[in-house]
This record gives C-alpha cells, structure tokens and sequence, in this order.
C-alpha cells in the first residue's frame, strides 16, 4: 500500500488543509507528497499548489532583488567611472539596469526554470560578496560582460561535472555550522552600522527627531521577531517586520518619496554594450577575458558555500521524508550559470548566486521552490513596470530590516542550531577564525580539509572517507581556492598580481 502511494502522483495524494489538525502538519504533508521533474514541465495544481505562505518569500526575494542588483550595478558604475561620474546620468543608468534585471532575470528566467522546468534548482539571484572585488575587477582592465560570461562558462563546468554536490557532501556538519554563524554574524553587524549611519545622516538633514531612528526601528523588529518565533509564525518577518520598519521612520521623520516612474528598459544588447549607449563600455576583447579570469574562478569557488547554507535551511526545517523537494546543487547552478551568461550578454549588470532571500524565508515557510518562484517573477516583473516599487524596496528602513531579519538572524541561528557536540563546535570555531583572518571562501576549504583528514571535527568521520574524499578534493580546492584570492589580492600581506 505504501508503495502504490509512493508511486501515485501529487494530485492523487494530496489533501485539503481542513483535513489536518494544523496549518504545519498541511504544509509537511505537502513537501512529502511532492516530486518534481528534472526539465521537463512541472505545472501548478498538478505537481505543486500555490499557497498564502509562497508570497512571504516572493516578497522578500523581490525586496533582496532590487537592493542586491542595485548595489552591484552601482558599484560597477562608480569603479568604472560610468558617464563621467555624474550622478544623475549614473543614477538613470543604474535604475534603468535593475529594471532590466527585474524583468528578464528577476520575472521571465525564475517563472521558466525554477517555476516551471525544474523546481528542485533554487531561483538565481545576485552573487553578494563579490560587490568589494568590482573596484579590482576594474583596475585590472576587466570588463562587466567578460566577467559575467566566464562565471556562466566555469559555473557550468562545476555543474557538469557534478562538483558543487560533491563538495557539499564533503562538508562536514561543523565547517556548515561554522560558515553559517559567520556569515550571520558579520551580515548582521554590517546591517546594524549602516542603518545607524544613515539615521545619523538623516537627523542632520531633517532635525534632531531623526536621529534615534535606527535605534527605534531596531528595538521594535526585535520585540516582533521574537513575538514571530514565539508563536511559530517567523516566516512572516520579513514583510512584517519591513513594514513596521518603514512605517516608523516615516512617522519618525525620514524622508521619503517615489521617483522611479513606470516604464521598460532597453532589450537590445547592441545598446547596453555600445560605446556611446548603456554601459558606454563596447564589447570586450581578448584582453578583458583574461583580465577577469582569476575572479570568475573566484566567483564560482563561492557558490558551494553560498549554496550549502541555503539547502542546509531546507533540511533543518523540512520533514525528514521531504528528500524529493530539496535544492538540487548542481541544478541549482547550471540555472545560475545559463541566466548568468544570458544575462550578462544580454546587458545585466548582475553577477549571479543562489538566491538567498528568497530560500531563507522559504525554508522556514515550509514551501517547495516553485510555487513561491512564479509569484517572484510576478512581482519582479510588476516591480520593474511600475517602476514605484523600487523605491520602496530600496529604502534604507525597508532594506535593512529586511536582510536582518530575513537572511542575517536566521544564518546565525541555523548555525547555532547545528552546533550540538563538542567536536561539531571545534571544527565551527576553526572555520569561524579562518574565515575572519581572510573570508568565507578560505575558511570553508581550509576547514573542510582539516576536518575531512581528521585533524579537527569528528575523527570517526574522517576514517570512513576514501583516499580521494579525505585529502585530494579538498586539497584541490583548497589551492584553488588560495591561488585566486592571492591572484586578486585577497590574502592578507599578499599583493595581488591583478
């Protein structure tokens, strides 16, 4: 019986939520019930059901959209000097780049590839921690269409070849727990300090009433966070919390006002990579391949643990059972990979990763990739028309909360929840080091060699790995991983040659 209804499809096994005792034990029921095909259609109502909790992490991803690709195209503007440096030519350029993203890679390539084609790949979003190294990436003569093809052509590679599951697999539980604390520690303070700026640059423009806002909105989107896990309702943070968060400031004096009108952003890449038009840059030679080689192999070393702490979330807050809906890594970037080199082609100033801020929340909704994905792409592709909410989603109040309670709060404490033993907490507080004394990339490779030799973590562990597990695979990538940040000058005391 139980293995007729193994074989029998979504819609036959499934049940209306009235017919459970609670709202989660509807929602587990539906992550065990679910098995998506690897691309081919997978359609809503016959593999998946949309539901309320899908649109918590659709607004948030729309949010972590907008902000993220914002960020990123502006710090390409500001290296490369786009226009001269003048701001408001700079600004017009920027908005009119993350229109572009919302629309083609924000709505279009999230509804066809983790909506519809294959919803165990995570939605493909924009690659954080490369925003410090585009001041490098300039003044090593690169380019921004150079740099966003060869991270799609080795993104692949790692996903032909199966490279990105196996090295998750070899990450033991200590080095995840290690990299998931830091990250959430050091995006949480770096969240906190640059509201408090912006609220002290507010109270000299608006008066002294300005001032303590960051302090306020930062005090209430506690009491409510805890409010949130206190009733189990966490998944609503994000909106919530925003909300709140934009509402006092505004109450409180900041100034606030919608300036991006409606509209569509440019299609032709003959445009965007003219010399006169977009990026005022012109297509890219031979030159600027090689010159931005040494940081897309950077680039794609990343995603591993950028991807392992997203799938991580899943496994802590799915069912056990729940295998058929996880995040496929490998998947997950070859997706990347193609809307990277499309996009990038196409005129995208975005460098793309897994999409944290919309997994996060997602995971802890309890929801599969798909249903949440189609509403992304609705809102990203009703953000860039509108144009309006942009302005919201980039507002200092709005964004910051955002992040804290969105990604940063629920890094930390997933990796404060994994660390159970004394030997799982070694290997956390070696990579947590590792990682400060240079960055997440080093400290994961370094501590995944460590603790798959078994010089720290479980020793048992390290008995069981074969030759190739325990010392040639993480050796291999840990020299990738140094050579490049040492090429890119990213080693401390070490200049880099780039």
């Amino acid at each position: 019986m139980n293995q007729e209804n193994n074989n029998s499809s979504y819609k036959e096994r499934r049940k209306k939520a009235k017919e459970f005792s609670s709202r989660q034990d509807y929602l587990e029921h539906e992550l065990q019930i679910m098995k998506f095909k690897r691309w081919r259609p997978n359609l809503p109502m016959r593999d998946f059901n949309i539901e309320l909790e899908d649109l918590v992490p659709a607004i948030a991803a729309t949010i972590g959209k907008i902000v993220m690709v914002a960020a990123m195209v502006a710090a390409f503007a500001v290296e490369f000097n786009l226009f001269g440096g003048d701001p408001s030519l700079r600004n017009a350029f920027i908005a009119e780049n993350v229109r572009w993203e919302l629309l083609i890679a924000g709505g279009i390539f999230v509804i066809l590839f983790s909506g519809i084609l294959n919803p165990n790949a995570n939605l493909a979003g924009t690659h954080g921690p490369m925003i410090p190294l585009i001041a490098m990436i300039a003044a090593a003569g690169g380019h921004p269409l150079a740099l966003g093809v060869m991270v799609g052509v080795f993104g692949m590679f790692l996903a032909i070849t199966k490279g990105g599951s196996k090295l998750m697999n070899l990450t033991g539980v200590g080095v995840r727990a290690g990299l998931l604390i830091f990250l959430g520690a050091t995006g949480l303070l770096s969240q906190i300090k640059a509201f408090g700026i912006w609220s002290a640059g507010e109270a000299g423009l608006a008066g002294a009433n300005a001032g303590p806002i960051s302090f306020v909105v930062i005090g209430v989107t506690v009491i409510v966070y805890a409010l949130l896990a206190r009733i189990g309702k966490r998944w609503l943070a994000i909106p919530l919390c925003s909300a709140i968060a934009g509402l006092v400031a505004f109450v409180m004096g900041a100034d606030f006002a919608f300036v991006t009108a409606p509209g569509l952003p440019h299609f032709d890449p003959t445009w965007w990579w003219g010399e006169t038009t977009g990026w005022t840059l012109g297509w890219p030679g031979l030159k600027e391949f090689l010159a931005v080689t040494p940081f897309a192999i950077l680039a794609v070393a990343m995603w591993t643990p950028d991807y392992l702490g997203h799938r991580v979330f899943q496994e802590l807050n799915y069912p056990k059972k729940a295998k058929d809906v996880l995040m496929d890594i490998d998947d997950t970037m070859t997706v990347t990979s193609i809307r990277q080199a499309v996009g990038a082609f196409l005129g995208g100033g975005n460098l793309a990763s897994s999409w944290g801020t919309y997994m996060i929340p997602a995971a802890i909704a309890k929801r599969p990739i798909p249903g949440g994905a189609i509403l992304t792409g609705i809102l990203c592709v009703l953000a860039s028309v509108i144009g309006y909410p942009m302005d919201l989603a980039m507002w200092a109040p709005v964004l910051r909360v955002a992040l804290i309670v969105g990604v940063f709060l629920p890094l930390l404490e997933a990796g404060m929840q994994m660390v159970q033993e004394h030997k799982d907490a070694l290997s956390a507080g070696t990579c947590i080091f590792a990682s400060a004394f240079v960055n997440p990339v080093f400290g994961w490779a370094l501590t995944m060699l460590l603790d798959n030799m078994g010089l720290i973590g479980d020793p048992e562990r390290a008995k069981e790995l074969k030759l190739s597990e325990k010392l040639i695979i993480p050796g291999i990538m840990f020299i990738i991983c140094v050579v490049s940040l040492a090429l890119v000058g990213q080693l401390p005391g070490i200049k880099g040659i780039f």
